[in-house]
Parts: structure tokens; sequence; C-alpha cells
């Protein structure tokens, strides 16, 4: 009797010490103040135990056909390399700034594909992971696995190569990403991948995101010298349409 006596004080003090913890904002939500170690733990276990548990009886398909590969380099490079990266690529602001941090998968081989599909797509509450099921049918998140096996050790070049050989973001239909991770990959990403110092560099300070004017910028100084004509123009004149 006094062992229940006990174990119900200990259950009634736990309880209220979670809920002041709670209730005085002792949990802090901001991303940039990691869990403590313990949290951290116990949140990563859950996780990756509520994962594998979910992905018990999927079925894997045969992996790593060429056309496979290509089709899941496209959509990866349009829809996960600002979070996940690319070969050679550094840090992006998103890859940096969220919180866990997403694993950077070309250097990090999956441990299991059906984890990995399931993952894909039912996403991860609260880390950022978004749920592709709901616009990808599972031939297309299969792809996407054939290439997170493939990428790890794959050369900057090769992947390049590879995303543009494919067809880009496409996974027949609800495709609706704002940027087209092709022409980055590799290449002129804005958001960080490039190979040397410069990598990942998104310099804040070096370019006015208030007024950027991309027109005069993709011109030059002809742009800008021109647009600055239009100031002294006739003032009788009726006003430009731009």
């Amino acid at each position: 009797m006094n062992f229940f006596k006990s174990a119900a004080v200990l259950i009634g003090v736990t309880g209220v010490a979670g809920a002041a913890t709670l209730g005085f904002g002792w949990v802090h939500p901001g991303a940039d103040e990691p869990h403590s170690a313990p949290v951290y733990a116990l949140l990563e276990f859950a996780r990756e135990r509520g994962i594998a548990v979910r992905a018990e009886g999927i079925e894997v398909p045969a992996l790593g056909d060429p056309e496979q590969l290509k089709r899941g380099a496209g959509n990866y490079a349009s829809m996960c390399v600002a979070c996940h990266l690319a070969p050679g690529m550094s840090g992006t602001e998103l890859s940096q700034g969220l919180y866990p941090a997403p694993p950077n998968l070309p250097a990090e081989a999956i441990r299991s594909p059906e984890n990995a599909f399931w993952v894909i797509k039912h996403g991860i509450k609260a880390s950022g992971m978004p749920a592709w099921g709901k616009s990808m049918d599972d031939p297309y998140i299969w792809d996407m696995v054939a290439f997170l096996q493939a990428m790890p050790g794959m050369t900057p070049e090769a992947y390049r190569d590879l995303v543009a050989s494919s067809d880009g973001h496409s996974h027949g239909g609800g495709e609706s990403m704002p940027h087209d991770h092709r022409d980055a990959a590799g290449e002129a990403d804005h958001h960080g991948e490039s190979s040397g110092d410069d990598a990942g560099a998104h310099d804040h300070g070096s370019h006015d995101h208030g007024a950027h004017d991309h027109g005069a910028a993709a011109e030059g100084p002809a742009a800008a010298a021109k647009t600055d004509d239009h100031h002294h123009d006739d003032p009788n004149a009726p006003p430009h349409a731009h």
C-alpha cells in the first residue's frame, strides 16, 4: 500500500511540475534555442520509433533503375535541395535556420528505404518536413528513395549531369513549387550551391533586399543609366507605362 501511495504522490508531483513548466512558458519555442540533451534524446527516440513502427510491412520495390534515378534526381533538385543540400553544396539559409536541423542527405546514407519512403510520404510534425504524399503518388516517392540511396558519394558534376538529364520537377501533377532548382543544381542557386569559398554565401550586406530592381540588375549599368534618364524627360510628356 505504501508503494502505491508513494507512486501516486510521485505522479502528482510530476504532473504539477509539468503543468508549471508549460504554464510559465519555461519551454523555449525558438528554433535558435536547442532542446536540452534529455529532451532531444526523448523526442528523437519517439520520432524514430514512431517511424519504424509505421513503416513495418512496407514492400520495397526494385530500386536503382537509371530512369528511376533520373526522375528522383529531378524532383529532389526541385523539392529538397534548399533543406537537404546537394553534392558539393554548403549550408543554405533554410538548412541552417531549421531546428531540428534537416539531415545532409548527400553525406548520410539512408539506413532503411521503408523508413525513408514513409517520411517522404507522410512528413514529420513540427520539423519542417512536408508530407509529399499529398501531391506525389507512391512510384514517384520510390524514385526519390532510389536517388537518396545513390546520392552519397556522388560527385557534384555527376549530380548536375543527372539533374540536367531529368524532366526536373515532374511527378504526374500537383507540381507547384515556387522555384525550379534544376538551374541551381550546381550553377547559380541563390540559396547556396557552389564550390569554393563562396559556397552558400547569400550575402545580405552586398545587395538591397528592400529595393531589388531585377530589371536594372539584369541589364547592367546601361539599364541604370536609362532609368535615370526617365527622371529628365519632358515634364509635359505623358507618364511612362512600365
